[in-house]
């Protein structure tokens, strides 16, 4: 590849990165001609789209992301030397992996990031795409080691922190996940930033402030795929605080905008069927599933059709979840969590105990502590369960996610352990918080709080 289209290249990348911040969009940045008019640019190509995208941890179009990954294909064949388009492969193959939850991309992903360090060692952003590789694969402790080998070289390079962030909450460390947003912060702003910000913000339990952090990332995004994802993000925040109509209304927007966006169809169908609406809930799962077949939304479809009374149905569902997982631990990728979770309540609890142990070494994240905690209940050990449910429900500084299936989970447990008051309270926490939550859960938490009845004045202040 010639000179000038390099410095083409690089002088979009910057002007697509600054419109990404807000500071303009592409299309209407002019260039003044020598004769004192003005013309505007030429539209970017699906390979510059993807480039500016992949450089900037944001998410690209399907079509973008083969593009570009096969002109970089073509460009090494020429030149193997090229650190910098061993990383742009990579790291395109990489959000490929994640768009299509297809986990063979993550070998031949590793391959070209691993390719780009051997011809230099300190090329960052094949550090950096690496540490999203392994967040993508559940590796959080390596994501971190990766993240922090990047940040090492070049402290003050934006893109790097956010890697760090996902890795530092998936291994608990909600500290650290809020010393690194702050100086992720400092050094830039922009729809990336504020998506991340919104993150911690709801594992924090600061759902209001999440919320607005989405709604100002997404009409900032630039690119359609990545005002679809921030959208889906927001429509999941609005089904996990119950607004059926609301997240509904995200989800849609995000299919709209971006029909490859797998995940808010995946999200219609959760709502639709908290609101009754059985049949398009079932079709928009099968869509997502045909197209992005995460373990989780197998998961979630075979437990509505076992709440259908559908247990055939659910049960073909459960084995595709299986080969997922399975698919997944063969291309190096983590899948224990959502194998855990399964197991426990449709398997062997006793084997989801053992799974969920070694994970919770591992990565003691909340949603781990939740799956955990769970997991001893369901094999009988309430005592042991309590402390991970609680873990779950408060944080690590008593501020944690506001989930409903973890407050229902905690309940549950303090029902079994004769926590009368504290179940109640928890019970009802969940229904207050999405009486939806879940078409098996969900219902299983109003019979368990009806039955625990209201508190007993003669009986005193209850235990909790």
């Amino acid at each position: 590849m010639d000179e000038q289209p390099r410095a083409r290249r690089r002088r979009y990348r910057r002007a697509l990165l600054a419109s990404a911040a807000g500071a303009a969009v592409l299309g209407g940045v002019l260039v003044t001609l020598p004769w004192g008019g003005q013309a505007p640019l030429p539209a970017p190509t699906p390979q510059e789209r993807a480039l500016a995208a992949v450089t900037s941890g944001v998410p690209a179009a399907l079509g973008d992301l083969e593009a570009l990954a096969a002109e970089r294909e073509r460009h090494l064949r020429e030149h193997p030397r090229d650190a910098r388009a061993w990383a742009e492969l990579g790291a395109a193959r990489v959000e490929q992996g994640l768009r299509l939850a297809d986990p063979r991309y993550w070998p031949r992903a590793e391959e070209a990031l691993r390719t780009a360090l051997e011809v230099r060692r300190d090329e960052v952003p094949a550090l950096r795409a690496m540490a999203v590789l392994a967040n993508a694969r559940r590796d959080h402790a390596s994501a971190r080691a990766w993240g922090e080998a990047a940040r090492k070289l070049e402290p003050g390079r934006w893109t790097t922190y956010p890697p760090l962030i996902e890795a530092s909450a998936g291994l608990g460390d909600d500290e650290e996940a809020g010393r690194l947003l702050e100086k992720l912060t400092e050094l830039r702003s922009g729809p990336a930033v504020m998506v991340r910000a919104a993150a911690v913000y709801r594992d924090r339990g600061w759902r209001e402030d999440a919320a607005a952090k989405l709604a100002d990332a997404a009409s900032a995004a630039g690119e359609p795929a990545e005002r679809a994802a921030y959208l889906e993000r927001a429509g999941q925040l609005a089904w996990e605080r119950g607004d059926r109509e609301d997240a509904l209304r995200h989800f849609q927007e995000a299919v709209r905008t971006d029909p490859d966006q797998r995940a808010a169809q995946a999200g219609q169908g959760r709502v639709l069927a908290a609101l009754g609406r059985t049949t398009e809930a079932l079709s928009a799962y099968r869509t997502a599933l045909a197209r992005q077949p995460r373990p989780e939304y197998a998961l979630e479809l075979g437990e509505l059709y076992e709440s259908l009374g559908m247990p055939q149905a659910a049960e073909v569902h459960y084995a595709q979840l299986r080969e997922r997982v399975g698919l997944a631990a063969a291309h190096g990728a983590d899948e224990e969590l959502v194998l855990g979770r399964f197991e426990a309540d449709h398997g062997d609890a006793e084997a989801a105990v053992r799974r969920l142990r070694a994970e919770w070494k591992r990565q003691p994240s909340t949603e781990v502590a939740d799956a955990l905690g769970w997991a001893l209940h369901r094999a009988g050990e309430h005592e042991e369960a309590l402390p991970f449910a609680v873990r779950a429900t408060e944080g690590t500084k008593g501020g944690g996610v506001r989930s409903a299936l973890f407050a229902c989970h905690r309940g549950m447990i303090e029902q079994s352990l004769e926590r009368y008051g504290a179940a109640r309270r928890h019970l009802a926490e969940a229904l207050r918080i999405n009486p939806w939550f879940s078409p098996l859960h969900a219902p299983s938490a109003k019979k368990a709080l009806a039955r625990l009845g209201e508190p007993s004045v003669q009986a005193g202040p209850e235990s909790s």
